[in-house]
């Protein structure tokens, strides 16, 4: 019964402690380059920034709960015995981290989506010139994506030329300049 309390008083002090550091000495704004991040960030195969199974706040979930679990489950008479209430806890605070980590995954995955995973969908988008591309030159497209209005320098994929208001469709990108060709 001392293990499941110090286990869940650790669990619960580690997780204080990471709110008060995270909010006071957390670098705020702060620009990390690479795929990187702060302590709770890990990256997938993507590249991106996510949460790890590994993730100290999962891990002090998981601590914390086993602790919690432990001590109630000692205190009911069928599973007082360590035998039976040291898998119960096992099997309750690896359901609250998986839990828990399923749920932030989902909260990265809608809030630090990458530009990049657009970006690469774009080809087959139709465009609207809102600068003239001159004859082998470069104006300017809009498109939507996702429902938010972007603009981009283009260039006409056989040097051509094409007047604004016209629609043109996404070819490819170098860099950030687009490659159009006239819409059908």
């Amino acid at each position: 019964m001392i293990t499941y309390a110090i286990c869940l008083i650790v669990g619960l002090v580690f997780t204080l402690l990471s709110v008060v550091a995270g909010h006071f000495f957390g670098g705020h704004g702060d620009h990390v380059s690479g795929s990187g991040g702060h302590a709770e960030a890990g990256s997938d195969n993507s590249d991106m920034p996510g949460i790890s199974i590994f993730s100290p706040t999962v891990m002090a979930s998981f601590v914390t709960a086993f602790g919690g679990f432990g001590l109630i489950f000692s205190q009911f008479p069928a599973t007082r015995r360590l035998v039976l209430s040291a898998p119960l806890s096992l099997l309750c605070a690896a359901l609250v981290g998986w839990v828990l980590y399923k749920f932030l995954r989902a909260v990265f995955s809608h809030t630090q989506s990458s530009s990049e995973s657009r970006v690469a969908a774009l080809p087959g988008t139709e465009a609207s010139v809102v600068s003239p591309i001159p004859e082998n030159g470069v104006g300017e497209i809009a498109y939507v994506v996702g429902g938010t209005r972007y603009t981009a320098p283009a260039r006409l994929e056989n040097g051509g030329a094409v007047g604004n208001g016209k629609l043109v469709k996404i070819t490819h990108m170098v860099g950030t300049q687009f490659y159009v060709e006239a819409a059908n």
